[in-house]
């Protein structure tokens, strides 16, 4: 393994930021989404308990049949993969943003409306700032699975790591198969963990001092 890692130290760096980015870049993109739509649907408990069941059928979806379903409409290449990677992203932090915004106590938000506060400044400056903590559990629990469902983005020639993966796997019991297989799946781990130290990191510079757990 160590002569396989040597031979494409550089190729390995190159997908390793490859597939760094793309989860890095479809959060950002999960979470906005997954944000404003939780913020349209908390108050309401029909809309509230809907959105929960989309995202809890949504995360039965296999990964694998969903980036398959999607090589058609939108081809090979980075589309298809992104589309993959967001959607499954957003789906633990809008469960998390609705749980967060929803646990908030109505007398904080009577009290800043009370004080002349607008809506949405109530939501921007208490509300979201409040929920916080609890949404970006979500993050870090979308963050780990979706460097997983990365990887499998790989069928549809994504970006990524996943190409030593799928490399190996279809060349199982050649030379140096398991050793790309094992690259793949090393580094996606590792890469998981990073991004969760980034992600904890954010935690302690963006919680408010009094509501940090």
């Amino acid at each position: 393994m160590f002569e396989f890692v040597g031979e494409r130290f550089r190729q390995i760096l190159f997908a390793s930021w490859q597939h760094f980015s793309l989860v890095a870049q479809c959060l950002i993109l999960a979470t906005i989404i997954a944000v404003v739509l939780a913020t349209l649907v908390y108050k309401n408990k029909s809309l509230s308990s809907l959105a929960n069941g989309v995202s809890a059928i949504g995360l039965t979806v296999p990964s694998f049949a969903a980036i398959g379903l999607l090589i058609a409409p939108f081809g090979f290449g980075v589309t298809p993969a992104v589309i993959v990677v967001t959607f499954f992203a957003a789906l633990p932090i809008v469960r998390n943003a609705i749980v967060g915004l929803a646990g908030i106590s109505p007398s904080i938000v009577e009290s800043a409306r009370g004080i002349g506060m607008s809506r949405f400044r109530t939501l921007v400056t208490i509300e979201l700032p409040m929920a916080w903590p609890v949404i970006l559990s979500g993050i870090r629990v979308s963050a780990q699975m979706v460097m997983g469902v990365a990887a499998v983005a790989a069928y549809a020639l994504g970006p990524g790591l996943g190409g030593f993966i799928f490399s190996g796997l279809s060349r199982l019991g050649g030379a140096k198969a398991f050793d790309s297989v094992l690259v793949g799946v090393i580094g996606v781990v590792i890469l998981a963990f990073i991004l969760d130290l980034i992600l904890i990191g954010i935690g302690r510079l963006t919680t408010p001092r009094g509501i940090r757990v």
